[in-house]
């Protein structure tokens, strides 16, 4: 009688496994992957006000990671977080944001996001000109909301991704990338 038992139940997860690892894939898209893109702090605007000249812009290269969950046949909500790190005006950035958008009938996903952003400025850097250490005693991380724009194109197990993001209407960064999904 045991041995039927295990062998039902054996059975059991057998035939259910397929609808349950499929049920699970519809439940949430999972991915990883890296990034690289222009960040242009917007400075340069204000540092002209006062006849300085600065370099505010950085290339950033990193890591993103989120889920998406679908919300309908072909709308989807998700939360994303990045890490990058910078050259030039940036040292780095990291931030969290949330994503809602749909998916075109090829699997291409396009969205809006929006979240919080905190930016590590290399003072020196963007100043082009050596402080001396003074600018270890100055706190030169700022963050403020982000919103921005993006979409993520099917490439095989992954997607070819483009994001255009703003923090708080100063600046604008551009990034693309590549996801993994599992």
């Amino acid at each position: 009688m045991k041995k039927l038992a295990l062998m039902t139940a054996a059975a059991a997860v057998a035939i259910a496994a397929p609808s349950v690892a499929s049920a699970q894939e519809a439940t949430s898209e999972a991915y990883v992957g890296l990034s690289a893109g222009l960040h242009d702090l917007g400075a340069d605007d204000v540092a002209e006000d006062f006849g300085i000249e600065v370099d505010d812009s950085a290339v950033i290269f990193g890591v993103v990671g989120g889920v998406d969950f679908p919300m309908g046949s072909t709308t989807f909500a998700g939360v994303e977080g990045n890490f990058h790190l910078g050259t030039g005006a940036v040292d780095s950035e990291y931030g969290a944001s949330a994503r809602f958008g749909f998916r075109s009938e090829g699997g291409a996903k396009y969205y809006v996001r929006g979240g919080y952003q905190w930016v590590d400025i290399d003072v020196e850097e963007l100043l082009d000109m050596d402080l001396g250490g003074l600018e270890d005693d100055v706190d030169d991380t700022g963050g403020d909301y982000l919103v921005g724009i993006g979409a993520d194109f099917p490439v095989g197990q992954g997607a070819f991704r483009v994001n255009v993001d703003t923090i708080s209407f100063d600046t604008l960064r551009g990034t693309a990338g590549f996801v993994f999904n599992f």
